[in-house]
């Protein structure tokens, strides 16, 4: 699995920023890297008050569990 991992500010507020993240089941790394830009312009359509500040792509670590 390969996490799209990117920090959006608000465009009025550029100091209040929260990481965020898409997942993707079907694709690989390289695939992220070249996919990246136009699903944030699809994730940012949907979200018009918010701005992309930085993004990376990731492999997710299944071992690893939120609490």
């Amino acid at each position: 699995m390969i996490e799209l991992l990117f920090v959006a500010c608000l465009a009025q507020s550029p100091d209040q920023c929260r990481e965020r993240s898409l997942l993707f089941t079907d694709v690989t790394p390289m695939q992220c890297l070249m996919g990246a830009q136009p699903e944030l312009a699809k994730w940012v359509n949907t979200h018009p008050n918010e701005r992309i500040k930085s993004w990376r792509c990731q492999t997710v670590n299944t071992a690893e569990v939120d609490i």
